[in-house]
């Protein structure tokens, strides 16, 4: 039976409130540009996948921090609205994270980001939810909080959790908690800067998932490699549909059989992020 500590997924991330600028195009350096369009809205990446999880149907649940702000008030709000449970959202003495992004009429974007709670959460946080990390189905993490925090996470996750890195933004990754990751999903700069898919397995990740936008993805393991098509779709704003992909993804190895249905969870996450 499950209890407020069982979730099919748990995300370990970052929270931000997006500040979005759409203009006919982005500014070179030093330019100034006019938009045609602005609003805010609730964003970071472990939001975002958080909350992809959960439209997905997965019983999710959000460990990270925001400030003791209105911003903090309006990502709590955000994650009720959509189902994602904050009983371990920290309230930090920092102001909650924020996005400055710009989105082009071509669908490309430019993103800033002033990082606030989410460089305070701490291995301490972690702590306090090492029990539903430890109980979740799969643990999803990427790389906008420390990296102390997502070691910690890691090796907090239970014998029967699967457990997800989205390295992004991109770092150089000890052997340490490589070994702990059953799939990571770089996109192409991503693994590249790791030293390539076939090094990470090498170092001890299970399965490495490549996304490469218009093109689909590719899964790399030890048996081969995997090319997941893309879902064909008239692309409007990039911005977040790698984090789709990747909540998307979650949910499905929770809800789906687990890492036996890696593949057909592939194509189910391709589809998400196509129409994020």
């Amino acid at each position: 039976m499950a209890t407020n500590e069982d979730f099919d997924v748990v995300v370990v991330g970052s929270a931000n409130l997006d500040l979005v600028a759409r203009t006919q195009r982005l500014p070179h350096p030093g330019e100034t540009v006019s938009a045609h369009g602005y609003f805010e809205a609730c964003g970071g990446k472990g939001a975002n996948q958080a909350i992809a999880a959960a439209r997905a149907g997965a019983r999710t649940a959000f460990v990270g921090a925001v400030g003791r702000d209105a911003a903090g008030d309006t990502l709590r709000r955000a994650f009720v609205d959509d189902g994602v449970d904050v009983s371990r959202l920290a309230s930090v003495d920092a102001p909650t994270g924020r996005a400055l992004i710009g989105v082009s009429d071509d669908a490309e974007n430019l993103i800033i980001v002033v990082p606030g709670a989410n460089h305070v959460l701490s291995v301490g946080d972690i702590d306090a939810a090492a029990r539903v990390i430890s109980r979740a189905k799969v643990l999803l993490m990427q790389l906008e909080v420390p990296l102390d925090v997502v070691q910690r996470a890691a090796a907090l996750a239970g014998d029967n959790t699967i457990v997800v890195l989205n390295p992004a933004p991109a770092a150089a990754l000890p052997d340490a908690l490589l070994a702990h990751l059953d799939v990571i999903t770089p996109n192409e700069h991503e693994e590249q800067l790791l030293g390539g898919a076939e090094a990470l397995l090498k170092r001890g990740v299970g399965a490495v998932v490549v996304t490469e936008g218009p093109r689909g993805a590719r899964l790399v393991t030890s048996a081969g490699t995997t090319r997941i098509a893309p879902h064909p779709v008239t692309p409007v704003d990039t911005t977040g549909a790698g984090d789709a992909f990747c909540g998307a993804l979650s949910a499905r190895l929770a809800l789906e059989g687990g890492l036996g249905a890696l593949a057909t969870a592939l194509h189910a996450a391709a589809v998400a992020g196509a129409l994020a």
